[in-house]
């Protein structure tokens, strides 16, 4: 969608009253913590009751549940999330009354531009951890970030914050191509793997809108391992900063070494000079090619090698990234937002280095589309278990064909169990897990109920 078309750059300036179309989902909560600080009044609506809603009330704005055309009352502006249809009726009053609708995507372009240093975190795999390291690098160096994350970083209290300084750090989804609605100072892009082709159709496509991304980057941030990447980035002219392990990166991780089971530490080289020495507060190999991409945005931002390390050493993870909920029967359970084959298998790699007896996958398949798309991948990677508990798949913004099945998934991985749903799931936990288990719950659905479950 070319947003140059329709960008109206006196849009927030001319704006005195926006109401917001879904304001109790976790991504439009930093836009209006952001636009409340800019002194503009706010209104909104939910179909619940949240803790972001509640925080939005304390925050002085005027929350309906429900939705009302009469909840616009003067708005001059909508902002409306993805879920919320043209046929709502506030969208509706909207319409009638000439009053200028845009996405939530959409105003978090807008939002960006309010800050000279964006940094816009893309990429299949890693783009909440890298965004979260980023931020607390900015935030310990004492620069105020604002910042909009997809997982709660628990040193801001939340997915995200207003913040007083020049930074703000962005989780750049390339689903529905919403991250071509920013404008980075530094765009960074992680990997690029088969995911949301219901979307795209074919690699290509996808790769297309990665190429876009980066030529509306003022510089690029690239992983120089990832194949799929270096295809974008050989057509691109744009200055950029590369970060690696297996290429000659300009930032290279050298010296890796365990220095606890699943935990790294290791040097980083810059143009085969000392950078920084790094030891890791998150497991997980995978994780070293996030915090070298927090790495290369050192020096255009003005930090210095030890922000780095103090981040990298800070940094103990999102909610939902390898997120301890307890124990259950003496095993330990873990929340984890993976869902794409390649996600789990750092995951389970993760769980496997870390010295349980037994690893326990417990897995909501996402999409209908996506399990049919890539069924042997993920038969792979839940092989790699122990055990595996399979729950019905959530079909999400899908419609159930009946071409696909969780039983199908779980024909090709001998041993599995299928339950009915979350309390199946907790239930099969309960009765089977023990001392020296290692629980893994991967699903970026609601499979985090039953973990909890777990966990009472």
């Amino acid at each position: 969608m070319p947003f140059f078309s329709t960008y109206d750059p006196k849009l927030l300036d001319n704006a005195r009253h926006v109401h917001l179309i879904g304001c109790g989902g976790s991504g439009m909560f930093p836009l209006i913590q952001i636009l409340h600080s800019r002194g503009l009044t706010l209104s909104g609506s939910d179909v619940e009751e949240t803790k972001i809603t509640a925080a939005e009330r304390a925050m002085g704005m005027a929350v309906t549940l429900g939705h009302d055309a009469a909840n616009l009352g003067d708005a001059d502006l909508v902002v409306y999330s993805a879920a919320i249809h043209p046929d709502n009726p506030e969208r509706r009053a909207a319409a009638a009354r000439g009053i200028k609708q845009i996405e939530r995507s959409v105003l978090l372009g807008y939002v960006g531009r309010m800050y000279p240093h964006s940094i816009g975190v893309a990429g299949t795999h890693g783009k909440t951890t890298t965004t979260g390291l980023i931020t607390t690098m900015l935030e310990l160096a004492g620069r105020d970030p604002a910042a909009v994350i997809g997982g709660k970083l628990p040193l801001i209290g939340g997915y995200g914050k207003a913040g007083g300084g020049q930074d703000i750090v962005i989780e750049a989804c390339e689903y529905s191509e919403t991250f071509l609605q920013l404008t980075p100072f530094l765009g960074v892009i992680l990997n690029i793997d088969h995911d949301h082709l219901d979307y795209y159709g074919t690699m290509g496509k996808l790769k297309l809108a990665f190429q876009k991304f980066a030529l509306l980057s003022r510089t690029v941030v690239f992983n120089m391992d990832d194949r799929n990447t270096l295809d974008v980035m050989n057509s691109i002219d744009r200055p950029v900063l590369s970060f690696g392990i297996e290429e000659e990166a300009r930032f290279r991780a050298v010296n890796i070494a365990e220095y606890r089971p699943g935990f790294y530490e290791f040097d980083v080289e810059e143009l085969g000079e000392q950078f920084a020495h790094l030891r890791l507060g998150v497991p997980g190999y995978h994780n070293i090619y996030n915090a070298l991409a927090m790495c290369c945005c050192v020096r255009p931002l003005g930090l210095a090698p030890a922000d780095a390390e103090r981040a990298a050493a800070a940094f103990k993870g999102t909610g939902r990234r390898f997120e301890i909920k307890g124990e259950c029967n003496g095993a330990v359970v873990v929340d984890d937002y993976a869902h794409h084959p390649a996600e789990m298998a750092a995951t389970l790699k993760t769980a496997r280095q870390m010295g349980y007896q037994r690893v326990i996958a417990v897995h909501q398949p996402f999409t209908y589309s996506r399990t049919k798309e890539l069924m042997e991948d993920f038969a792979a990677v839940l092989k790699t278990a122990d055990t595996c508990v399979l729950l019905p798949i959530m079909g999400s913004r899908e419609v159930d064909d009946g071409s696909v099945k969780t039983q199908d998934l779980a024909d090709r991985v001998p041993g599995s169990v299928v339950v009915d749903g979350l309390e199946g799931a907790a239930a099969w936990v309960k009765a089977n897990a023990g001392p020296g288990d290692l629980v893994v719950c991967m699903s970026c659905g609601d499979l985090y109920k039953a973990a909890d479950l777990m966990v009472q």
